[in-house]
């Protein structure tokens, strides 16, 4: 129907983006951390089974990288980890997909991590160990300050009055050998960094950095922790560090507390990084993490940067799997992938939508496995009305009913009421109270606690 190019009736967005240089998308891997950090949003817990079940998604849609969390120090992340590497072996997850355990920068759960695979007869090479301390003075000092004297052979005394430097250097100590320890134990593949980095000293962690590979460090994690960079702030930092570790693979994670979670990790894949951390729908603690699905439609549709066996087209499937189990709904407007971010009611917008879905829709909903539809309430117009009945014209005609222009008029007037009707009634507003009251409810409380309190110490004392 359209005569022109669609390229001489709007400007696209590459127009404006094609000369943005960016890694070869060859080289950009896709890290996703819903089985860790997206667990970690309030409320969210996944059993083994359902970790197992996310990530075989996660592995048909093609991230390339998940974590699977800490193996060493929970039974159920010990459960999912078996299984999982299970399904690895029995070919239902791919077999480049690399599979991550944390662990802190101490022997003990490095050795708990291995017992573990040990266990369950996994080689320490099948996986990669990320290795972590902390970034920032404030984390540094405050933070694991005293694990760090201990580590020493020092007390407590002098804790505060010791300066900023000498806690730097016995943190990347600690860091040191905690990744000597790991490839002393047959760890080969090394992912190392520390908490808070978007907030520590830039030359610190750059020390972090090229002392951790010095170390035997394979992969340097640079992580936004409490959401607090800005864009400007994010290219400051990783030009740096691709200058001063060329050639390396440099991981960001990075959260949204400013909504800036997604755009901040582009850019700094802009800059040179290359891994990039994400979660399902964004899920994550406090405001969540840079969303999946918002980084790499982003890439493919604003910059043309196409990640090479990705399936955009599942990633509603995969939001909807992991909404299901974390119990946390998605909401109805959330960019790409909310369910009704493809649903006009408008006239003005569905009479455009009908006759070039790209008048008002930027994203083809089929790429993100969505469906283009229509609503029906006061701001209807009679095209849409008509268009939609002419869709079920079969089954009118099969009950008497003919379309013809009065039909039309009186079926738009008739919807405008009903919906007028609907909106009387209190139904979403007490849907909204039973969302918020569930919400409250779903984690353990100041008073859960207080009667799990009073109700071991019963029994402790009927045992005494």
């Amino acid at each position: 129907m359209i005569r022109e190019p669609i390229e001489q009736l709007i400007h696209g967005p590459l127009e404006f983006t094609k000369n943005v240089k960016f890694p070869d998308p060859k080289k950009i891997r896709i890290y996703d951390d819903t089985l860790r950090d997206g667990e970690q949003m309030p409320g969210v817990a996944f059993t083994a089974e359902q970790k197992l079940e996310i990530a075989k998604m996660l592995s048909d849609i093609g991230v390339h990288i998940i974590d699977v969390g800490f193996p060493g120090v929970s039974s159920s992340e010990q459960k999912a980890l078996r299984l999982i590497m299970e399904a690895k072996r029995r070919g239902e997850l791919r077999q480049d997909l690399e599979i991550v355990v944390m662990c802190r920068s101490n022997h003990n759960d490095i050795d708990a991590t291995i017992e573990v695979l040990d266990e369950i007869n996994i080689s320490p090479e099948e996986v990669t160990f990320f290795i972590f301390t902390t970034g920032s003075d404030f984390h540094t000092k405050y933070k694991i300050g005293k694990t760090l004297l201990h580590r020493e052979g020092l007390s407590d005394e002098g804790w505060l009055d010791r300066p900023v430097e000498w806690y730097r250097e016995a943190n990347i100590r600690m860091l040191e050998d905690a990744i000597q320890y790991a490839k002393s134990k047959g760890v080969k593949y090394i992912e190392f960094g520390g908490e808070d980095g978007s907030r520590a000293d830039l030359n610190y962690y750059t020390q972090i950095f090229k002392r951790g590979l010095a170390a035997g460090g394979t992969r340097p994690s640079f992580p936004d922790t409490v959401g607090t960079f800005s864009p400007e702030g994010v290219e400051y930092y990783i030009k740096h560090f691709v200058e001063a570790i060329p050639g390396q693979p440099l991981l960001v994670h990075f959260h949204n507390d400013f909504g800036l979670g997604s755009y901040n990790t582009i850019t700094a894949l802009k800059c040179g990084a290359t891994d990039l951390c994400t979660t399902v729908a964004g899920y994550g603690e406090r405001a969540g993490n840079a969303s999946l699905h918002e980084v790499v439609v982003t890439l493919k549709v604003l910059y043309g940067i196409d990640i090479p066996g990705f399936k955009y087209e599942l990633l509603h499937d995969l939001y909807r799997l992991v909404e299901k189990y974390a119990g946390i709904p998605v909401q109805a407007h959330a960019p790409i992938i909310g369910p009704q971010v493809f649903t006009h009611e408008s006239g003005i917008h569905t009479a455009g939508v009908l006759f070039d879905r790209r008048i008002y829709e930027s994203i083809p909903s089929e790429m993100v496995g969505q469906k283009s539809s229509f609503v029906y309430g006061k701001h209807s117009g009679t095209q849409v009305i008509e268009h939609s009945l002419r869709r079920m014209e079969n089954e009118l005609t099969a009950a008497g009913v003919s379309i013809t222009p009065q039909l039309v008029d009186q079926v738009t007037v008739e919807m405008k009421r009903l919906r007028e009707e609907k909106q009387a009634t209190d139904l979403l507003q007490k849907l909204i109270h039973i969302y918020h009251k569930t919400l409250a409810s779903i984690g353990l409380t100041d008073k859960d606690l207080f009667e799990a309190a009073c109700r071991i110490g019963g029994q402790m004392k009927v045992t005494l």
